[in-house]
């Protein structure tokens, strides 16, 4: 059965090729079947290969597809070759199960997009990028992947560019994550000088036996250069928010489930690496509680329903970071699943809201859909609960292995860092939750609707939107029982990464535990009731709170202002920058170098074309004086 993975991502890829080509000749329904289908079919193949990895001996969990080799150069070989084992098995149906239902959402959400062929052409193509990137058995292949989620990213978010805002957000996007790319870049070169060989098990094997700890340093910063860059984390996370310029599926597909966990999956797949790395880990696990907390205090203020989930994604990988910084690889890799499921509920949903209110995203401008959108209404909520780690909802179980590993590790500070972002993860989310379908209906009376289609007051979405709603709200809710702590039952990961990563079991005597998780849950209590407070009973507080610490506040709404001073020392030096080379150096230099070298030419051409007459008689005059000339130097000389 393992002979047929190379079908995972073939199919999404021929239904990208198939759309491309034929879909302005095929009515929609058509193009529909091809572009959800191919990823549903890979899903199904993707569930075929997990199942059979699971039969196989633990020793054989781990097995190598080899297509052909893609470059054969001396000593230098590269496969196009897939690794499955249990953490790229795990991306797989995260990839391919989330997809395919973001797929289904999508066909009622675009459904009046004049550009669905195209919409669904892109959304196939990211898929099997994604996959590739996941599967790649070595660096090269990884990158190339990598490369491609970055394009397709771009092409998503600037799907409506005939927006200035979506094009400008699609070229920062492309711009920032290409920053983190170089070094991305850099750090596979380093691998292959280092080691010879870019394939995983070769690197990690001598890896082990390398006695340069500062090499291996360098390396794994750069690479990590990579996932600040792809995951947004500081200091490169400022495309991200401006990514929800994109249709609210390649939100909730790239933006939360699949390509901005795609550094997580790098860290977690590079752990040997790592672990040889106590630095570069060290600024994994601060790098990622920082941006978490950082990230979530911008989140309290937002008025953009969207903007609010995308800096909660920002916070939210910032946790993973923590997870696998703390080489609770395992931790973080359940969070990224949990996190699929409930974030990706959250934009959908925001979705159907935007659906049901013409576009209006402004949540200044909502509240009162409880009754109008009760599916909706009951989907967000399940995903609310999970974000803030209410019990026993997936959120609950996989933040607080994070939290439990950081404290385990000894990084108190961390540990209360990740804490103080969980009550402010509860408050952001229940805020948005309330301002949506709770408070008196602020809707406006005219609104011209999403993309000048018409608006006739709020409505609940078509089933399209709905059914892939209700099944991710089922995983929001139940999908964390697979990693449940030993104090509260068994836990199903434990074992399955085994074969992939082996991490110290965490010592944390069993009322530790329960102190650790009574605080975790808590914080989200705490967050969830102040939000209530502060929006429900007593909607007067944050205004006064407002007012009372407007600098605060207008810090938080500007978001520190990192924009306006990433303009300043970058954008606009490199502007001034790339005017002078093109208008001084461009044009007057190299342009005037060889525009001047033209004209003398010219110049010459035309003194030298007057003896150029044609007439014979002028030659052999010309033939004579030259003779008479060369004569009496002769003779002089």
């Amino acid at each position: 059965m393992i002979n047929y993975l190379w079908l995972v991502p073939a199919l999404p890829l021929a239904g990208a090729v198939i759309n491309a080509i034929l879909s302005r000749k095929m009515p929609r329904a058509l193009v529909s079947a091809i572009a959800v289908g191919s990823v549903g079919l890979s899903f199904v193949v993707a569930l075929l290969q997990f199942f059979a990895m699971q039969a196989a001996d633990e020793h054989d969990r781990i097995v190598n597809v080899l297509l052909y080799s893609w470059i054969p150069v001396g000593n230098f070989k590269i496969d196009i070759a897939f690794l499955l084992d249990p953490l790229s098995a795990l991306m797989l149906l995260v990839v391919t199960g989330v997809g395919f239902l973001i797929h289904i959402y999508s066909m009622g959400y675009m459904a009046e997009d004049e550009n669905y062929g195209r919409f669904f052409t892109y959304l196939n193509l990211f898929v099997f990028s994604m996959l590739m990137l996941v599967l790649g058995n070595n660096y090269l292949v990884m990158y190339v992947g990598w490369e491609l989620v970055g394009l397709c990213s771009f092409l998503l978010i600037s799907f409506w560019f005939t927006k200035p805002s979506a094009a400008a957000a699609g070229k920062k996007a492309f711009v920032t994550t290409r920053i983190g790319d170089f070094g991305f870049g850099l750090g596979v070169i380093l691998i292959f000088v280092t080691f010879g060989t870019l394939n995983f098990a070769e690197v990690f094997s001598q890896a082990e036996h390398l006695n340069n700890q500062s090499l291996l340093t360098v390396i794994t910063l750069l690479l990590f250069a990579g996932a600040v860059g792809k995951s947004a984390q500081i200091p490169l996370y400022v495309w991200l928010p401006d990514a929800m310029e994109g249709p609210t599926p390649v939100s909730a597909l790239i933006h939360a489930a699949t390509m901005v966990t795609a550094g997580v999956y790098m860290v977690a797949r590079s752990h040997v690496l790592f672990s040889l790395a106590p630095f570069s880990s060290e600024v994994v696990a601060t790098i990622g509680a920082v941006t978490a907390l950082f990230a979530a205090t911008m989140a309290l203020v937002q008025m953009d329903m969207k903007r609010v989930m995308a800096y909660s994604t920002i916070s939210q990988l910032g946790y993973m970071f923590l997870g696998v910084g703390v080489a609770a690889y395992g931790a973080g890799v359940f969070h990224l699943m949990t996190h699929a499921f409930f974030k990706a509920l959250l934009f959908l949903a925001a979705g159907s809201v935007m659906h049901a209110m013409g576009g209006i995203v402004d949540m200044r401008q909502l509240g009162g859909l409880r009754k109008k959108m009760p599916w909706t209404y009951i989907t967000f909520f399940a995903a609310a609960l999970a974000i803030s780690g209410f019990p026993f909802f997936s959120g609950f179980f996989s933040k607080d292995e994070i939290l439990a590993a950081a404290f385990a590790s000894g990084r108190t500070a961390l540990w209360a860092i990740g804490l103080l972002t969980a009550g402010l993860t509860a408050f952001y989310v229940f805020r948005a939750f309330f301002l949506t379908f709770h408070t008196e209906p602020r809707w406006p009376k005219e609104n011209a609707g999403e993309h000048g289609h018409a608006w006739h007051g709020p409505h609940e979405s078509p089933r399209t939107m709905i059914i892939p709603l209700a099944i991710l709200a089922v995983l929001a809710v139940i999908g964390g029982f697979v990693g449940m702590p030993k104090v509260l039952g068994p836990n199903l990961l434990e074992g399955y990464f085994e074969p992939v990563f082996a991490e110290a079991a965490l010592r944390i005597e069993a009322t530790t535990e329960w102190l650790l998780i009574g605080a975790s849950v808590a914080a989200g209590l705490l967050g969830i009731g102040v939000a209530y407070w502060f929006y429900i009973a007593k909607p007067q507080i944050p205004v006064n709170l407002a007012k009372q610490f407007s600098g605060v506040y207008k810090l938080l709404w500007n978001k520190y202002y990192v924009d306006e001073v990433y303009s300043a020392l970058f954008v606009e030096p490199g502007r001034k920058l790339a005017m002078f080379l093109w208008q001084v150096v461009d044009v007057k230099i190299i342009d005037g170098f060889a525009n001047g070298l033209a004209s003398a030419t010219a110049a010459i051409s035309n003194v030298l074309r007057g003896f150029q007459t044609g007439y014979a008689r002028a030659y052999a005059l010309m033939m004579l004086v030259g003779t008479v000339v060369l004569i009496g130097w002769l003779i002089l000389k």
